[in-house]
């Protein structure tokens, strides 16, 4: 057995700021080395020309952060292996989120994804209620990412948990606020290695410890921990094979498919093929990450069980489960660099998800909020003000964990549960817009209003109804543990990583509503917004079919039901025509132009003429469309140079022409 001990060495130190540094690094070589930011496309969106690997794994981790590295082991290890079966939810929800989301939304050019909501209901009130759940959401989970690991690396390495909370804001916000887009993705890269590298050394030396994944598996067996299908349709129950596959499905959808971190990734690769790609690359990121964490915690269980005959947390060791892991590190893998190596693949996952709602957070509030006031200011100024958000949602970040330090673990809990109630509203309102042609920006608002505040009511009153029950343990050599090791570190009350189950009593009335399993928490929130959505439309007068443009709906059949013959087809989807997702692309095109002082029309960075301006006319010749200026420049030439962009034409003495 490896030596314990209970703080870092020279060693530890030094791999976790190596990770460190890596992570900033990046972020510098962006800002000066690397392709040159000079523009909020390029600063928000890596100039549209990802790389898909990358965007595939930055997807990935911007969702997988400390709180799944903790939290999932933990889960097995206290509760079984039912929690596996929720990686099929997760495979469901990433098909769906590439079938039906993706090329919905990819086609449209969007930096928010938001600004799809102002388009299909053509309202301002139905993109700012997405966009402020959205702000609000990421905000708290920003907090929770960066607070969660703290106290249990404080309980058992010392790490003091305002150094970690301080460390994780200034870093991911450093890289982020100078490197953009590419540096979050290509930081995420190089922390999903660090990621994985943590977890397979536990698994290793965890299953080294006990012998074999056969004794793992026979002790995790004899201790009642394999047990994989409960099929009882009880909604309280907290896992059952439907809150699983079907409650895990609707919430992972929402993530995959119409969150700003997921949409604004997918949308930055030069392709709809691509961007359908880099999420279902996700399926195999999941099966690693899901099935390591996994293997961590039942490992885990049997190393303390089976091998030491002692668990920690029914000894006291520790005083929550979420600290079983990192002690299991300092107490077996204690050689140079293995516990810094956790440390740095806690971090990681902090830093990923930290930074990934920055890049998000800067755009949206770009996007939706301050470009319709700012949009004519100079790029260069545009740039700065991104960076600016970056550096106020870094501090908001860092308040927020401080904050969830001193409010103490109830209330971080129920901020938990906050987070997740809001993706359900936020996946509705995109399905009611998506699905009902007849929808009403009146009914979207009203309906996203109500379906947040039903799944956060309930999550924040499940906490007054009592907690989950771990199964049982073994504690028969605890006093001989407790000779050998005599330990008398003290531990830090932590929070815990997942939503707490209800007791068998019921005492009926509302309290019954609050014991509906958190995994349900999504699904409540989207009908509530579909079924209260249409509702108010039917009152307040619906929307005429031929009113909505077809490429803001998703025809459901032909995607997911495309070998029915086309007229069935045709009838289930109302007799509305579909064009392809291509040629909505190609539509939305974002084409963009130097214009000189005579006229002359240039593709950006190329000096080939392919048109010109001539009597308020403008033709391009590229694309064979002819279009008519509203009104044309004084003696046939525009006053100065500028770029069409989003069919506008911009100068820089600040006038436009929409042609």
């Amino acid at each position: 057995m490896a030596r314990s001990r209970d703080e870092f060495n020279e060693w530890d130190w030094l791999l976790f700021a190596a990770m460190l540094s890596v992570s900033a690094a990046i972020g510098i070589y962006y800002a000066i080395r690397g392709a040159k930011q000079n523009s909020t496309k390029e600063f928000l969106m890596g100039g549209r020309q990802m790389l898909l690997i990358p965007v595939a794994i930055s997807i990935l981790v911007s969702f997988m952060s400390a709180i799944l590295i903790l939290g999932t082991p933990a889960e097995m290890y206290t509760q079984g292996t039912q929690y596996f079966v929720y990686l099929f939810g997760m495979i469901l929800a990433v098909i769906l989120a590439s079938q039906l989301f993706v090329p919905l939304l990819y086609p449209l050019n969007l930096t928010s994804s938001f600004e799809y909501l102002e388009k299909r209901f053509d309202s301002k009130a139905a993109k700012l209620t997405g966009t402020i759940m959205m702000i609000l959401q990421q905000v708290i989970y920003m907090g929770i990412a960066s607070f969660a690991p703290s106290t249990a690396l404080e309980a058992v390495t010392g790490f003091p948990t305002w150094a970690t909370i301080v460390t994780v804001g200034l870093v991911s916000t450093l890289y982020t606020f100078l490197g953009g887009m590419k540096a979050v993705v290509w930081t995420d890269v190089f922390q999903s290695l660090v990621m994985i590298a943590g977890l397979l050394a536990i698994v290793i030396q965890g299953v080294v410890e006990v012998g074999s994944m056969g004794d793992v598996w026979e002790i995790n067996d004899k201790w009642g921990r394999i047990d994989f299908f409960d099929f009882n349709p009880d909604p309280t129950q907290r896992h059952s094979f439907w809150s699983l596959i079907v409650g895990g499905m609707v919430g992972w959808t929402a993530t995959y498919g119409v969150n700003q971190a997921s949409v604004q990734r997918y949308c930055s690769v030069p392709t709809l093929a691509k961007a359908k790609l880099a999420v279902l690359l996700n399926i195999l990121g999941v099966v690693i990450l899901l099935v390591v964490t996994c293997l961590a915690g039942i490992v885990v269980f049997a190393y303390y069980n089976g091998v030491i005959g002692c668990d920690p947390l029914a000894n006291g060791q520790v005083s929550n489960e979420n600290q079983i892991i990192p002690l299991f590190v300092m107490k077996t893998l204690a050689y140079p660099g293995l516990p810094g190596l956790f440390v740095s693949c806690l971090f990681s996952g902090a830093l990923s998800t930290m930074s990934s709602c920055l890049n998000s957070l800067a755009a949206v509030t770009w996007e939706d909020i301050l470009k319709p006031f700012w949009g004519n200011i100079s790029e260069d100024k545009k740039i700065w003000v991104t960076r600016i958000l970056v550096v106020f949602y870094g501090g908001c970040g860092i308040g927020m964990a401080f904050m969830a330090m001193n409010l103490g673990g109830t209330v971080l809990q129920a901020s938990l549960s906050f987070t997740g109630a809001a993706s359900g509203p936020l996946l509705g309102i995109f399905v009611l817009g998506a699905f009902f042609p007849w929808a009403n920006w009146i009914g979207a608002v009203i309906g996203s209003i109500l379906g947040f505040i039903l799944p956060m009511w309930i999550s924040i009153g499940a906490y007054s109804v009592g907690g989950k029950t771990n199964l049982p343990t073994n504690t028969s050599l605890c006093y001989i543990y407790n000779q050998i090791d005599n330990s008398t570190s003290s531990y830090v009350t932590s929070t815990e990583i997942y939503t707490t189950d209800m007791p068998d009593e019921s005492s009926g009335g509302i309290s019954d509503l609050y014991k509906v399993s958190y995994l349900w928490y999504p699904s409540i929130g989207a009908a509530t917004v579909v079924v209260v959505g249409m509702i108010v439309s039917a009152i307040t007068g619906f929307t005429r079919k031929s009113d909505v443009d077809p490429k803001y709906l998703i025809p459901l059949f032909d995607r997911i039901f495309c070998c029915l013959p086309s007229s069935f087809r045709r009838w289930l989807r109302c007799y509305i025509d579909f064009e392809d997702p291509e040629d909505i692309k190609e539509e939305e095109k974002n084409e963009e132009f130097t214009v000189d002082k005579e006229g002359n029309l240039y593709k950006e960075e190329q000096p080939s003429i392919i048109g010109s301006m001539k009597n308020g006319d403008i033709i391009d010749y590229n694309i064979g469309r002819y279009s008519k200026l509203n009104k044309p420049f004084d003696n046939g030439a525009p006053p100065s140079y500028g770029t069409l962009e989003h069919n506008n034409l911009a100068f820089t003495d600040e006038s436009h022409t929409r042609i």
